[in-house]
């Protein structure tokens, strides 16, 4: 599994009601995308960057995603250029559904 953190530094700060706002209009985007398990929309405490931690089924998943038709739908909505770090994420806690899952595969 891999974690892809986004990051991107906003023109000006934004309140947590603004960051809401913005986020739920994007959601709808990464339901269903094929690889994907789940992505969480992060503000950083300045107000001025923000975010998203994804959990993917492999890099390739990610970099299908991360495209530069990704980045030009960010530089419009935010209007600032994103970054993405990719982390290998051999296991996961998930308290949700109580297991822990392990990435035998090595998909770094």
């Amino acid at each position: 599994m891999i974690t892809a953190l986004t990051s991107f530094t906003l023109p000006a700060p934004i309140s947590r009601e603004d960051a809401v706002a913005i986020f739920r209009s994007t959601a709808p985007k990464y339901r269903n995308v094929p690889g994907l398990y789940r992505k969480t929309y992060v503000l950083y405490p300045d107000g001025v960057t923000v975010g998203g931690i994804y959990l993917w089924q492999t890099r390739e998943a990610a970099e299908a995603m991360y495209t530069d038709a990704w980045r030009d739908f960010v530089r419009g909505k935010y209007g600032c250029e994103p970054s993405v770090t990719y982390l290998d994420s051999p296991v996961v806690v998930d308290n949700v559904t109580q297991q822990t899952v392990i990435d035998d595969l090595g998909e770094a």
